[in-house]
């Protein structure tokens, strides 16, 4: 799935996108280490894989879109 990056702190290595309807999801640590990235800037598109659905919907995973 596609998203687009909102936040990130990356002291913490926590943030948020924003799903193409809009919606914010969270991520924590354990998903953006699981991408293999080292910084995530606002509004760069990435790949995102994510797991539940509606309120319980989180990111397993953040990395950067490639074509």
């Amino acid at each position: 799935m596609q998203a687009t990056s909102y936040t990130y702190e990356s002291e913490t290595r926590t943030g948020s996108v924003l799903l193409d309807d809009g919606t914010p999801v969270e991520f924590d640590a354990a998903a953006f280490d699981a991408g293999g990235l080292r910084l995530l800037r606002p509004g760069q598109r990435v790949r995102i894989e994510t797991e539940g659905e509606g309120a319980s919907l989180r990111v397993t995973l953040v990395t950067l879109q490639t074509l």
